[in-house]
């Protein structure tokens, strides 16, 4: 695993905000890093960082965020290993002290079905998402419970909810998202008197980057014509919802999967 850190300056007061975004190089996690940048936000802003093209776009986004006064920290690292979830966290204490709220984002597509999906392929997917959340929200807890604006969201997805007999799916996905709602539920039960909320996102088709996508490019028509709205989602989309959930007036709203998805799982 590679690690790299860094930040724009140390914060000396605890005025505003630190949050943690994982998955922010791209899609649906540079654009809630994005709508979240504010002169009284600080930003751990995390990807795995597979390939040089994956910091540079991380580092695009860090310096957009900088630009709208945010101070930002980068860490690249796969969450799938041992340890990697407690060096996220200690990153972003290095760079800003303890943290405020967290988007756990991270995440990939299995699109195999059942019968071809093996034993390592599937343990990666669960590892990726919900083991990855549990281990973040586990090491990240006891911050949390001391802050007055505590909040986590997780990135699900309408395959967690809609099912096709006789189309191909993402089983292993699925599963794992549905995990992450379940672990959301649970936390957000276990920690509600603490102050602590607690809710998923599940976005429906959303359009990401060309290189990010696992839809075939010539089926991007037929998801909109599946989805009632007749449109894709926008990865902005999501990150409006994600900053409400985040900001002061959500304080209210807990243990809850949130579809923004134009009509899919209806």
């Amino acid at each position: 695993m590679t690690t790299a850190a860094s930040s724009s300056s140390q914060s000396s007061h605890r005025a505003g905000r630190t949050i943690v975004v994982t998955g922010a190089a791209s899609g649906i996690g540079a654009a809630i890093a994005r709508r979240l940048a504010s002169p009284d936000t600080r930003l751990l802003l995390h990807t795995r960082g597979a390939s040089g093209a994956s910091e540079q776009r991380l580092t695009d986004v860090r310096q957009a965020c900088e630009g709208f006064g945010a101070q930002c920290a980068v860490w690249l690292g796969d969450l799938t290993q041992p340890q990697s979830a407690v060096r996220l966290i200690d990153a972003a204490h290095d760079a800003f002290g303890p943290i405020d709220q967290l988007v756990s984002n991270a995440g990939f597509a299995t699109r195999q079905s059942l019968a071809d999906i093996d034993d390592e392929a599937f343990a990666r997917t669960l590892a990726a998402m919900p083991g990855a959340f549990a281990a973040l929200l586990r090491h990240a807890l006891p911050d949390l419970q001391r802050s007055p604006q505590a909040s986590v969201i997780a990135i699900s997805s309408f395959v967690a909810h809609r099912f096709a007999a006789n189309q191909p799916g993402f089983p292993a996905t699925a599963a794992a998202k549905a995990a992450i709602e379940a672990l959301a539920k649970s936390a957000a039960a276990e920690y509600a008197s603490a102050g602590v909320t607690v809710n998923c996102i599940a976005p429906g088709y959303t359009r990401k980057d060309s290189t990010h996508s696992a839809i075939d490019p010539a089926a991007w028509q037929r998801a909109a014509d599946a989805t009632p709205s007749a449109r894709l989602c926008e990865p902005d989309d999501i990150a409006a919802l994600a900053v409400f959930l985040l900001g002061p007036h959500a304080r209210q709203i807990t243990g809850q999967v949130i579809h923004v998805d134009g009509g899919l799982t209806l």
